[in-house]
């Protein structure tokens, strides 16, 4: 009943978003924009009974895909103002996003070798 629940409240909260986005665009760009996923996420795991310390290594985690995310959607936005196809945005977005995740997990391991 409890996995129900979450997958009710969370899906209307996606459906509501997209509700919006049809009649007000930028504004429901910036209402996705919002961490709705990543605080429904913390506030699901506090009420399952997670320690501090996991929401903390969760937050972090979500922190560090902010990047890789950015260049997702900086991509998608480009593509489709030049007017590719909507799968071909979203196939070039996602590459973007590996790269990125794949660049950010180079970086991290070559400043704790030199700190």
């Amino acid at each position: 009943m409890y996995v129900v629940m979450k997958i009710l409240i969370s899906a209307g909260v996606i459906a509501a978003v997209t509700e919006i986005a049809k009649r007000f665009p930028s504004f429901g760009g910036l209402i996705a924009a919002l961490p709705l996923v990543s605080l429904l996420s913390i506030i699901w795991l506090y009420v399952q009974g997670e320690q501090t310390k996991t929401l903390s290594k969760f937050a972090l985690g979500v922190l560090s895909g902010f990047p890789a995310t950015a260049v997702l959607l900086f991509i998608v936005y480009v593509s489709l103002k030049q007017s590719l196809s909507l799968m071909t945005c979203l196939g070039l977005g996602i590459s973007g996003w590996i790269v990125c995740i794949l660049l950010q997990e180079v970086a991290i391991k070559f400043i704790k070798t030199i700190i």
